[in-house]
């Protein structure tokens, strides 16, 4: 991929004619699109913008921006208009990443970020566009990479002629986007009730009382003091090297990310809870039964004297503590097995006790995955319609 682009390109871009696939009925007739040099469609304010580095940051009300949002709020403001910020450097400029963003307000922006106010062409419209767009072709360099404003001029982006269809589309988005907000304002909520629950379902570090009993439960006495140790017999690592997986293998294989991959030989079988051990999802922990396979810092759990479920809400509740004050740190920060097996835990004597809880909070879980799932499926959906309302451009590329 070449990182020039080139006059040929330019040329067919503002050039070309193009209708997208799908048009509001009103506008069916109202003819081509334009296309223009991205240039030409919006003021540039960047000379306007500068960082506040060391003591001159001072905390305040007014949000910082650099390339990919708000970075911290400080006491003084240098733009309150509506403009247009687009990552300069530093950003991942992917296809549907949020590498453009309109703010308003009053705010400061330091020199991470491309300020453009755009000026003939309606600035949601724009602010999509570019999101849904794959930057990649007019990045250069890597270490980071970096998105010059020569290079972001020459986009080119697909405008309707008339300014009541660009706002149309504009309102069509802004109505999903108010949609997507809303649902995933449910779900952070869902979030934070299940974090607060489990704050009050489990005893507080060292404690052997919750603070909040299911009716049943209330004059059970005080929980047991055990260590992981005591609970679960088997506490091992995977074998293998990260990158061990193969695609459409037949068992999972997990690592120390959130997601799991595939491998086609498995190493363990049966339950087991598998604790990531190193890196960004340090402390990361699934819950499977059946056969699979496991990195080398990858903690596998098995064979259990209590209910599997339970533990590992306890663990989700009290784990990030004890790795906060056991974790080794450096280029990728980690464990060691003592962090796992000499964890003091507390546990209800009553094994219902114990069932009930992992009960309630397993059914929060299915909620919270339920509005996840809505939540993706709303954002698929946007992502397909932007597709389908503005036109593809046959040549973008550098």
């Amino acid at each position: 991929m070449s990182n020039n682009v080139s006059e040929k390109t330019k040329q067919t871009a503002t050039e070309q004619a193009l209708t997208p696939k799908l048009r509001f009925p009103e506008f069916r007739d109202a003819g081509d699109w334009e296309v223009k040099l991205l240039g030409k469609t919006c003021d540039v304010l960047n000379n306007r913008r500068k960082p506040i580095t060391g003591s001159d940051r001072v905390s305040g009300p007014y949000p910082y921006y650099g390339a990919s949002g708000i970075v911290d709020y400080v006491n003084d403001f240098i733009f309150a208009e509506r403009l247009l910020l687009i990552g300069e450097d530093g950003a991942k400029w992917g296809a549907y990443e949020k590498t453009a963003f309109i703010v308003e307000g009053k705010y400061w922006v330091n020199n991470h970020a491309h300020v453009l106010k755009p000026i003939g062409v309606n600035d949601t419209l724009l602010e999509n566009y570019l999101t849904m767009l794959d930057l990649g072709p007019f990045i250069t360099g890597a270490a980071p990479p970096k998105l010059t404003l020569g290079k972001l001029k020459e986009v080119p982006i697909p405008v309707p002629s008339l300014r009541e269809e660009q706002q149309k589309i504009a309102d069509c988005l802004s109505s999903l986007d108010e949609l997507i907000t809303a649902e995933a304002q449910k779900l952070d909520t869902l979030r934070a009730y299940k974090k607060g629950l489990m704050q009050q379902l489990f005893p507080s570090e060292g404690g052997t009382l919750p603070k909040l009993r299911f009716p049943e439960f209330r004059d059970a006495g005080a929980w047991e003091s055990k260590f992981i140790s005591d609970v679960v017999k088997s506490v091992q690592t995977g074998k293998l090297d990260a990158n061990a997986m193969v695609e459409d293998g037949q068992y999972r294989f997990y690592t120390c990310a959130k997601n799991y991959y595939r491998i086609n030989d498995y190493a363990f079988d049966g339950e087991a809870l598998l604790i990531a051990g190193n890196g960004a999802y340090l402390g990361y922990i699934h819950h499977y039964i059946g056969k699979f396979n496991a990195y080398q810092r990858t903690y596998v759990l098995q064979d259990f004297n209590i209910n599997v479920a339970f533990l590992k809400y306890y663990l989700e509740r009290n784990l990030p503590y004890r790795i906060s004050l056991e974790k080794k740190d450096g280029n990728t920060p980690y464990i060691v097995l003592s962090t796992i097996t000499e964890m003091p835990l507390s546990i209800p004597r009553d094994d219902g006790e114990q069932q009930k809880i992992a009960d309630c909070l397993s059914s929060l879980d299915e909620l919270i995955a339920a509005q996840t799932q809505k939540l993706e499926l709303l954002k698929e959906h946007k992502k397909g319609l932007m597709q389908q309302l503005f036109p593809a451009l046959d040549e973008v590329n550098a």
